[in-house]
This record gives C-alpha cells, structure tokens and sequence, in this order.
C-alpha cells in the first residue's frame, strides 16, 4: 500500500535548451530571402517599367519635290510574257537520234548545230548515186572515141565516093553510124546529168541529218533524246518525237495583253506603259505599246495589244505574268503646294482617308495628304507635306499623333 501512494515522478526538463546561435542563423536565412525576393520584385517591376515606356523605334525617309512632269494612268490590263520568236526545230525526215548536242539553257547561234540524225542510208543513197554517175561517164567516154573513129571512116567514105570507088549505101552507112553515135552521146550526158542531180539529192539527205538552229537565241526545251526517232509529222504511236528542241529569241520578248474592246481608244501606237511582273511586283519596269492588233475576239470582246519593253532585263522570262498600266498624256507637275514624292511605305490609310506621320523633334506628327499617281521611286503627295519632311517609312502599328519615337541607328 506504501507503494501504490507515491507520487508520480516529474521529467526533467531543464536540458531542453535552444542554442543561441542556431536561433540567429535560422532568423537570418529567412530575412535574406524575403529581402532577395523583395529585390527581384523590384527589378522586375523596373524592367517592365521600362519596356513599357520605352520609345518605339521607326525609320524615315525624306520627302522631296517632284521636278518636270507626270503622267495619268489611263487602263490596267494583264497579260504574259511572250517572244515574238519562238520554234520547236525538228528535222526535215524521219531518222534515229544519234548525237544531241544541246542542253536546257543554253545560249546557241545561227546555224550552230544542234543535232545529228543517223546518215547511214543517205550516206549509201549518196556511193549509188556516185557509182551511176561513174558508169554513165565511163560509157560517155567510149561513145566519143567511137565517135571520132566514125568521123574518120566517114569522111574516107566520102573520098571514095566522090571518086567513084564507094555506093551511096556506103555513104549512108557510115554516116547512120557517125549521127547515131552523137545521139547516144547527147543522151548519156543526158544521163550523167541526172545521175549529178540524184548525187545532190543525196547529199541533201546527207545534210538533213544535221539539225541546225535557224537563229540565235536560248534552248527553252530539250524535246529528243539519243536514240529516239523524230519525224516531222507525228507518227500517232506516241514513241516519234516531232521535235528537238525549243528556241527563243531574248531579244525578242515583248508582252501581250487582252483589252476591253470598250477601252480600246485609249490605247494607240508607241504610248508609254508600265509593267509590273507578278514575280517581282515592286519593279515597275518601263515599255510602250509596239502594236494594237486590227481585229477582235468576239468571244473575249477583247483586243489584242502587243506591248515592247524600254530596256530588256535577265530577270524577264517568258511566259511570266504581267500586269501593266496604260498612261496617259504628260502634264506639268503642280507648282503651287509643290508635288512630293515620297515611299510608297510611308502613306497610311485611316478611316478611308490618306495619311503619312512626320518625324519632328523626336514625335511623329499625323498629316493628312491627298495622293497623286504612282512612280518607280514612290507615291506622288499634292497637298499635306513640305520638301524634305521626315516620313515614317516602317514601324510599329498603333502610332498617334504626339507619340515619343527613336529613329533606328
């Protein structure tokens, strides 16, 4: 019972201690990242700040008066690219391919050869024809040498006759045989004529199987292969090749374009044009019209006008499309509120209206301008702008008047 009445022991707790200096160095580690998280705000809120009000950057260029005169455009119209010399050269016979010579793009000139046919039956037709002429002239020659001796027995005849010795059938023998003989000769050399004529005819087919070009230009397309046969008809088989290849003329491409019957009076001879192809659609090139042709297609209600370029260029290959414009008579260029001209990329439509921000003192500045025709260097500006305004050419979308801007260095 003694036992069961003591009291509980009590735990010692006087070890249970916190050591100063790990107190202070968990205190410290959780100040230091409140404060680098505090930092990083900061910079953060900096650099955004920053971003924000930074100036957009743009480029500019210079508006400058226009000089002389300028045109109207008149009509637009498309078209293609086209030569006015263009051939598939084939050969005059049929034959097997057996050098081709030529490749795509190659530059030839007239009369270089392109191909050769296999010759080898005209080269046979041409020793027939030369082993005729050589017996036919052989032949020839024995004629005249019994010619000569009849000649002479002849004229002995004759002698005898007028003495009294020889008959008149004597006579006539001799001279039967003397005139048939002149007339064998006249017809071999007849002959031998015809067997000269079968020789050129030959050697013609012996030329036949060498296909030239007919003038100098580039090779579009290599049509025949070595070993392939070519025709100058097609064989409906579908394995003769009609042609060679394809030649054009670069000096003469030109541009044909199909006109609104409706428009045709505006359009006449050696009228200034500009073209644009759709393969470089920010180079207007200069041309006229060479020829409006004298008839209709009724089915199109168009006419067809043949357009020749000022100056030809590499880059203009046929068959590309074209787009052009038809202009109209020179007129002097405004001189009141002198004429600008300024990058196409500078003139901005807002709210169907024309404008262009100008760069002054570190803002662009909204002007409203009224656009005149369209030039190789740029857009025409009649009202809105002075000679050597600072125009936004490129920059960021949303620019307002008044706005801060940094030209780009």
């Amino acid at each position: 019972m003694a036992a069961l009445s003591e009291p509980p022991k009590r735990r010692d707790l006087s070890g249970l201690r916190i050591d100063d200096s790990a107190r202070g160095a968990k205190h410290f580690n959780w100040l230091t990242l409140i404060f680098a998280g505090l930092g990083i705000l900061l910079l953060a809120s900096a650099g955004l700040y920053l971003l924000r009000h930074r100036a957009p950057v743009v480029e500019v260029a210079a508006a400058h008066a226009v000089t002389g005169s300028s045109r109207a455009a008149l009509l637009n119209a498309s078209g293609y690219v086209t030569p006015r010399q263009r051939a598939t050269i084939a050969a005059k016979i049929t034959a097997r391919v057996d050098q081709v010579l030529i490749d795509e793009g190659m530059r030839v000139q007239a009369g270089q050869v392109l191909a050769r046919l296999d010759d080898s039956d005209a080269q046979r037709r041409m020793t027939s024809a030369k082993a005729d002429r050589n017996a036919t002239s052989a032949q020839l020659a024995d004629l005249k040498v019994n010619l000569t001796n009849a000649d002479k027995q002849l004229v002995r005849t004759k002698g005898l006759f007028q003495g009294g010795v020889a008959s008149q059938e004597a006579l006539d023998r001799d001279q039967t045989a003397a005139d048939s003989l002149r007339a064998r000769i006249a017809s071999t050399e007849g002959q031998v004529v015809a067997a000269d004529a079968r020789i050129q005819v030959a050697q013609q087919d012996i030329d036949n199987c060498t296909v030239r070009a007919p003038f100098a230009g580039i090779i579009v397309s290599k049509d025949a292969q070595r070993g392939e046969m070519v025709s100058p008809i097609s064989a409906g088989g579908g394995f003769t090749r009609t042609g060679i290849a394809t030649i054009v003329d670069m000096n003469s491409i030109e541009i044909e374009v199909d006109v609104n019957e409706s428009y045709i009076s505006r359009v006449k001879a050696a009228q200034p044009v500009t073209a644009v192809l759709d393969a470089y659609p920010d180079w207007q090139i200069p041309a006229k019209v060479r020829t409006v042709i004298p008839t209709a297609d009724r089915q199109k209600a168009t006419v067809k006008v043949r357009i020749s370029f000022d100056k030809l260029d590499p880059r203009i290959l046929p068959d590309m499309g074209v787009k052009v414009t038809f202009l109209g008579e020179e007129t002097p260029a405004q001189q009141q509120g002198a004429t600008m001209l300024v990058p196409a990329a500078a003139v901005r439509s807002e709210d169907n209206k024309q404008i262009v921000l100008v760069y002054r003192d570190g803002r662009v500045e909204r002007r409203a301008v009224r656009i005149g025709n369209t030039r190789d260097a740029g857009v025409e500006v009649l009202a809105g702008l002075r000679d050597g305004d600072q125009v936004v050419v490129k920059g960021p979308e949303g620019l307002h008047d008044g706005d801060a801007v940094e030209l780009k260095q």
